[in-house]
């Protein structure tokens, strides 16, 4: 029996049935595949990498090529309900433009990161002077797509600078299962490894549906055709 991710155990809990979602950064599309089997959600999904697009059609999964930085621009306003960003906020070039997209595109965002303020990566800062390896963040500085590392007081800088409401928030250390955090709280910035937040704009309406009952489309064109 394949072992789920606490992360993605965690998105499966705070996701509706049926709802439609877009993946960013969905690598090979285990989540992706996961929320379509036991949610039944619409989903598609969003790959820099061509062998993860090979993989997600593999599965089945609508999923096309493109880069969160850029190709976000793309997509309609408010044609999902869920856009999820697993462990791919801080490998982007612009977190925020990426952050104020998903929020464009979806009613709520899901986004997950790695905590730069965790104990363990301040005491290997310390005692060895040299950029952290841990569970969170396995690779050495010369070979990680990390590029925008931040801390969770920092993420929550953000989230006030765009003004979002959060909607709920989980935090994980090591192969532990996801707990409720405070995320204003300085003790959790020092002792969550891993950040898991939904997000929603301050004064958001909910998501309208057509006369039929029926949904808005999913997307645009980039999975038509």
């Amino acid at each position: 029996m394949t072992t789920i991710r606490e992360d993605f155990r965690e998105i499966l809990r705070l996701v509706r049935p049926g709802s439609r979602v877009l993946d960013v950064g969905c690598g090979e599309g285990a989540l992706l595949d996961l929320l379509t089997q036991e949610k039944q959600v619409d989903g598609r999904g969003l790959e820099i990498s061509a062998s993860g697009v090979a993989a997600c059609m593999a599965r089945g999964l609508s999923v096309v090529q493109g880069d969160a930085d850029q190709d976000l621009d793309h997509f309609p306003d408010r044609s999902f309900d869920y856009a999820v960003l697993s462990q791919t906020l801080q490998a982007t070039r612009n977190p925020r433009h990426v952050l104020d997209e998903l929020l464009r595109i979806a009613d709520r965002a899901i986004v997950s990161f790695p905590n730069f303020g965790h104990w363990r990566v301040r005491w290997s800062l310390l005692s060895r002077g040299r950029m952290p390896e841990t569970k969170a963040l396995p690779m050495p500085w010369w070979s990680t797509p990390n590029i925008h590392l931040c801390t969770l007081a920092d993420f929550m800088a953000l989230t006030e600078d765009l003004n979002l409401r959060i909607d709920a928030s989980a935090a994980f250390a090591g192969q532990g299962a996801a707990r409720p955090m405070n995320p204003v709280s300085a003790v959790e910035n020092w002792r969550t490894e891993t950040c898991l937040f939904m997000l929603s704009r301050n004064g958001a309406a909910p998501t309208q549906k057509l006369a039929s009952g029926e949904p808005p489309p999913a997307s645009g064109d980039l999975f038509d055709g």
